[in-house]
């Protein structure tokens, strides 16, 4: 997910989301230690973009505080 998409997204959208890759991370995770995946690449991509998320999310807070 690249940053445009991220901004258009609404802040409950966003929480949702974040909620929904935090799981896919810890499956992700979970799989690889049981056995390796085929792209562990994908563990990367998954918490680059859940920091992604969360950077957004805190901006969008800040920007509300300003006001």
């Amino acid at each position: 997910m690249i940053q445009t998409d991220i901004k258009q997204l609404s802040t409950k959208d966003l929480v949702e989301r974040i909620r929904d890759e935090k799981g896919a991370l810890s499956k992700l995770k979970l799989n690889h230690s049981v056995s390796p995946i085929e792209n562990p690449a994908k563990i990367t991509y998954s918490r680059k973009t859940i920091a992604r998320l969360l950077t957004e999310l805190r901006s969008r807070e800040l920007a509300e505080a300003k006001k």
